[in-house]
């Protein structure tokens, strides 16, 4: 009986304590089945399926590749929200970062006359002392301020030439902010004049490599124009401007509408300056201009508020009396006007009167005619030799105390006329003075006008024909490319550049070629040249080969040297493979040995190539004379010779091979 009661017992506690542990089993699955779920329901809203999620016991471990380590713990945080941060395992891995992107390489140069101011980075290996050292020698910089940050990442491959540009463009701007990057320069500067504008923007885009991506923004002050001048004419010819200034752009459009309106075609050169003597500038110069029209042919000339309008000889009498005194209510108080009507000139039998200065192409300057005494003589003498150079002004004038008071003063401004031409004449008689020739200044015939109106007063009439010539203009007169190609054939027609035997070394003699080369290839522009080394057969091929590069690239490193922008410039060796003649004379392999300068095509036109087919070729040769590309004699390998003795002069594989092939090259030489 009571072991039934221990037995009964026993059996009661035993079947508790399974249920209890199948209970606790269960409830153990439950929770690790909702912890697992619920991380992941948190973990799919921030879409971030590339994470797996485990239940193992209470601890959630988190498995994937996270895109990167800021989303790996964002994917643990969320974890942590939906159960015990304790019990969150990190098993994730992070997907492997690309390397760091190099940082763009850039410096702003900052000068203020004699201070110049660096910030920017710079490659690790560019050379910090050299740099501010070249900076340092700039005409004008005292002081350079280094605020260069570096960074050791590759060198881009256009860094050491911008930053040349850079330094070169620096030298003629005392005033300016540079700012270059790798191939890219962005200029920044003032100029002292409009004029001094267009030269810096024209040297600074000509000098610019082809890899160099060049932005200007080159600024100047308006030029003070005194006295403030406008010139506009009628006759035969038709219509034209022989000098236009204004204050605005608007004013600009108002008298050349004006202009227009009286059979003026075309465009004309306005100056656009400060000095406008009234605000009715525009006003009182499209006025005249109208009435000038009216009256057929003449002349009106604006000299500030001074007005001389002149009439043809065969203007209407009438016609001129009517607009004249129309255009005299219409013009603002402060302008005067002189209007002249020509009297028919009865001619005289005793010769012309009149005083004539003659500027030759050569610049040599003569002076004849009549001057009205000893004092006018040497005033006129003494001017023109300032003007001219005292050397070349041959005065040959007679005096003539008949002439009027004025003359001499007329005499003078016709002098400082003909000193705004290349070449021409100036005639100074009784009732004109003319002006002809031929200038490279686009603004001559105003300057001329400014020139004329000022000295010879109100009510004075003169004549200007000026033709410009471009190729007298020093902005426009650099050579063609196939120009600057026929003075470097002038060049080397009878010399030849020469290399140590053997190697690409340039000899002695050959240096004062390649300085007269730079000379002439420094005013040549953005020419684009390719360098053909080549060589003779003599030899394995392919150390021909690159025989001929490696001289090919020493000649354009001289080049650069020299300060030649060689930007565009390209070296090419070609070894044996285009030869000029037989390989098997000495003759013929000498010609054979040469560097060849070609226009690459891209930079040659039409015509040029027409020329190419009609002379065969459009290049020049220099020979690489007494240097040769033989190893026995100059520097090429022995044909007759083993291929370890023909090697030897470039390059040996041991040193029996290179004994063979020193022993070969002596034996020929002796």
């Amino acid at each position: 009986m009571r072991l039934s009661t221990v037995t009964i017992l026993g059996g009661t506690f035993t079947a508790a304590a399974l249920l209890s542990v199948i209970v606790a089993f269960f409830s153990a699955l439950a929770v690790e089945r909702s912890s697992a779920d619920g991380v992941r329901y948190e973990l799919d809203r921030e879409a971030m399926n590339w994470a797996d999620v485990t239940a193992n016991g209470l601890r959630i471990e988190l498995t994937g590749t996270a895109p990167s380590e800021a989303l790996r713990f964002r994917a643990m945080t969320l974890a942590g929200t939906v159960v015990d941060a304790s019990r969150v395992i990190d098993e994730m891995e992070v997907t492997a970062s690309k390397g760091i992107a190099p940082p763009r390489f850039s410096i702003e140069m900052l000068r203020n006359d004699g201070r110049l101011n660096l910030i920017g980075l710079i490659p690790a290996s560019t050379d910090r002392d050299e740099l501010i050292a070249r900076l340092s020698k700039l005409p004008g910089v005292n002081e350079v301020s280094d605020l260069l940050e570096t960074a050791d990442y590759a060198t881009p491959e256009t860094w050491p030439l911008t930053v040349d540009y850079a330094i070169a463009a620096l030298r003629d701007l005392p005033r300016s902010k540079i700012s270059l990057a790798a191939g890219d320069v962005t200029i920044t500067a003032m100029a002292n004049s409009a004029e001094k504008k267009r030269q810096l923007e024209t040297q600074l885009t000509r000098r610019a490599p082809g890899p160099v991506a060049l932005t200007l923004d080159i600024s100047a002050p308006r030029p003070v124009i005194t006295p403030f001048t406008l010139r506009y004419l009628i006759d035969g010819d038709g219509a034209r401007f022989d000098a236009c200034s204004v204050d605005t752009e608007a004013a600009q459009k108002r008298i050349l509408t004006a202009a227009r309106g009286t059979g003026f075609s075309g465009d004309a050169r306005c100056t656009l300056g400060l000095g406008v003597p009234s605000p009715e500038w525009a006003e009182a110069t499209s006025s005249a201009i109208l009435a000038l029209g009216r009256i057929g042919q003449g002349s009106v000339t604006f000299s500030d508020t001074d007005i001389t309008l002149i009439a043809a000889e065969a203007s209407d009498r009438a016609t001129f009396d009517r607009v004249v005194g129309e255009l005299e209510n219409a013009l603002p108080d402060v302008f005067a006007l002189h209007a002249v009507f020509p009297d028919a000139q009865a001619a005289t039998p005793q010769g012309p009167v009149e005083f004539t200065a003659i500027l030759s192409p050569e610049g040599q300057v003569q002076l004849r005619g009549r001057i009205r005494d000893d004092l006018s003589r040497d005033a006129a003498e003494s001017y023109a030799k300032s003007r001219f150079g005292s050397e070349k002004v041959y005065f040959a004038a007679r005096m003539d105390d008949t002439l009027p008071q004025p003359w001499s003063l007329r005499v003078l401004a016709g002098i400082e006329a003909l000193s705004a031409l290349n070449n021409g004449a100036v005639v100074v008689r009784e009732a004109n003075v003319d002006v002809r020739g031929v200038t490279g200044n686009q603004d001559a015939s105003a300057d001329i006008a400014r020139i004329l109106s000022e000295r010879l007063g109100e009510g004075e009439n003169f004549s200007i024909d000026v033709a410009y010539d471009e190729k007298l203009d020093p902005e426009a007169a650099l050579p063609t490319p196939q120009e600057c190609l026929a003075d470097v054939q002038a060049i080397q027609s009878n010399r030849k550049i020469n290399f140590e035997p053997g190697s690409a070394t340039v000899t002695g003699d050959s240096r004062v070629i390649l300085d007269d080369l730079a000379r002439v290839l420094t005013f040549c522009g953005p020419v684009a040249l390719e360098i053909g080394g080549h060589t003779d057969s003599q030899g394995r091929e392919s150390m021909n080969l690159d025989l001929s590069q490696q001289r090919a690239d020493t000649v354009l490193t001289e080049l650069r040297q020299r300060r030649v922008q060689t930007g565009r410039f390209v070296a090419t060796g070609f070894g044996e493979t285009q030869p000029i003649a037989d390989n098997d004379t000495e003759e013929g392999r000498e010609a054979n040995r040469r560097i060849e300068f070609t226009l690459v095509a891209s930079a040659t036109d039409e015509a040029a190539d027409d020329a190419a087919e009609d002379t065969g070729t459009e290049s020049t040769e220099t020979a690489d004379e007494g240097s040769g590309d033989d190893v026995e004699d100059n520097g090429d390998a022995d044909p007759e010779a083993s291929d370890s003795s023909g090697d030897s002069a470039l390059e040996s594989t041991d040193g029996s091979d290179a004994e063979q092939g020193s022993a070969a090259g002596q034996e020929k030489t002796e």
